[in-house]
């Protein structure tokens, strides 16, 4: 795929963050758009600015983990528009956490929203996308797709899950000769409500915790990051990495190994505040209690 103009690109996550970016990125380009988000009055709000810049537009409420839902939204995006060349799967959730203090419950639904709604968008528009004979998924992994933090281990697993998944895809499409090209996205800190949205397990504080990522961490807009992604389409790229930041860990992983653990877990002992770094104790009445595992935001 050498140009974008008159292709129909599919975002999940287009009510906010980089959905919304690069629905707007995709309209300037000449996309028609089909957009979907659980936040209705984000995914107008992105549907009224993109038919400003003049693209098409099919909106719809979609929530990634019903996935007879997204079937039959695959087929509407299809019957619609006759074709689909684009898919991004963007739509995510955070939660922050230790292993021994979430329940299971919060575990399924980050691996639910991140993962498997990644699958779901991905298995549902693929016979479209092979069909179009020009088609390209694009399943947004994270940062923490390549590297492991403490507090994240339900959202570092759906993120090399999407990673190990779509590089496994990427790999199939080439063995079978599907003009279906793959790209896995990883981005770093990126200014999006996500961490402000974000839940966490109880006494942990995640108002912080979103503040410390907010003014810290976030470095990169989601209209760099939207550039970012769809150079990586254009030039059919089989991983995007996103920020400086991102760039720089990657780095660090590849060069160090599994010796990077010991570094992340002294840095984040020395630099998180205690409310952000450790919840409540690990017993079974904490375990049980009911937090909120998280709004819903895009990427």
């Amino acid at each position: 795929m050498t140009s974008i103009s008159g292709k129909v690109a599919v975002v999940t996550g287009a009510g906010s963050g980089i959905g919304r970016a690069l629905a707007y990125d995709l309209a300037r380009r000449g996309a028609k758009l089909a957009i979907s988000d659980v936040d209705l009055a984000g995914l107008s709000e992105t549907a009224k600015h993109a038919r400003v810049i003049g693209a098409e537009v099919h909106e719809q409420f979609l929530d990634v983990t019903d996935r007879p839902a997204v079937l039959e939204y695959a087929d509407t995006v299809a019957k619609h528009y006759g074709v689909v060349n684009i898919v991004v799967n963007n739509a995510g959730i955070a939660f922050s956490g230790d292993i021994e203090e979430m329940t299971f419950e919060q575990i399924e639904r980050v691996m639910d929203v991140d993962f498997w709604g990644v699958v779901n968008g991905t298995k549902a528009f693929l016979p479209y996308l092979i069909a179009s004979g020009e088609g390209h998924v694009v399943n947004i992994s994270s940062l923490f797709g390549l590297l492991a933090m403490p507090s994240q281990s339900a959202y570092n697993a759906a993120k090399f899950a999407v990673r190990g998944f779509t590089e496994a895809l990427r790999e199939e499409m080439i063995v079978s000769g599907h003009p279906v090209e793959v790209t896995c996205v990883h981005p770093g800190g990126i200014k999006t409500a996500i961490a402000r949205n974000a839940g966490a397990v109880a006494g942990r504080d995640a108002a912080a915790g979103a503040a410390l990522f907010d003014k810290k961490l976030a470095k990169t807009t989601p209209e760099a990051a939207a550039k970012t992604i769809l150079r990586s389409v254009i030039g059919n790229r089989p991983r995007s990495v996103v920020g400086l930041d991102a760039k720089a860990l990657d780095l660090v992983v590849r060069l160090i190994g599994p010796r990077y653990q010991r570094l992340v877990a002294l840095g984040a002992r020395r630099t998180l505040p205690a409310t952000v770094r450790s919840g409540s104790p690990a017993t079974a009445d904490a375990a049980a209690q009911k937090t909120t595992v998280t709004k819903k935001v895009s990427a």
